[in-house]
């Protein structure tokens, strides 16, 4: 059994799963009812969520994550993601095939799919597999942990990836370690991340 923590301006809240090794994933609930994260996040009347004492957008408005897609370059052996106008890096790729925009959330220790993402890359679940994972700023976290078969972003491909999907609530998904632990670099200069692949 393994403890992954998902952390951004999306969300903040602790996952526990067990992935066995036929590939079939199954969660648990956290052992405590205790929520782990703290919410330092208010709504501005914008709909942008912002910190609460810094007044700084945490996570963008619908309107503005439609509007910007993010921008991104590939060189040979490299891809760069260049920094949008709310702070975050966003990266397009496919999962599964599946065309999937994502924040990439570098303290994320998994991939977070939206539902439709997921829908839309062919994972299934009933409402049975839906059960709590975690705890979040607005109580209850519920969710599928799933084996994702393929993901790939800028030429760098990753199989056999542990994921997470949320149903409902979360509006974008979210680039995670199961995937960026994969590359050989993964650096920030000013407004660029750059991934290495030599």
């Amino acid at each position: 059994m393994n403890r992954f923590v998902i952390f951004s301006g999306v969300l903040v809240f602790a996952v526990i799963t067990a992935f066995p090794s036929g590939g079939e994933s199954a969660a648990e609930q956290t052992q405590s009812s205790e929520p782990r994260g703290v919410d330092t996040s208010d709504w501005n009347d914008t709909g942008a969520k912002v910190h609460k004492q810094t007044g700084r957008p945490e996570l963008r408005s619908r309107r503005a994550q439609n509007s910007d897609a993010g921008s991104s370059s590939w060189n040979s052996g490299g891809h760069t993601l260049q920094r949008q106008s709310d702070g975050h890096f966003y990266a397009n790729g496919t999962v599964q095939g599946a065309s999937t925009h994502f924040l990439v959330d570098t303290g994320a220790s998994i991939i977070a799919l939206t539902g439709p993402d997921a829908q839309a890359a062919g994972l299934t679940w009933s409402s049975s597999d839906i059960m709590p994972i975690g705890s979040g700023a607005s109580g209850a976290v519920y969710g599928v942990p799933v084996m994702i078969d393929q993901v790939e972003i800028g030429g760098f491909t990753q199989r056999n990836v542990r994921a997470v999907v949320i149903p409902e609530g979360l509006e974008v998904s979210l680039l995670g370690q199961s995937f960026l632990s994969q590359i050989k670099s993964v650096e920030i200069e000013r407004d660029r991340m750059i991934w290495k692949s030599s």
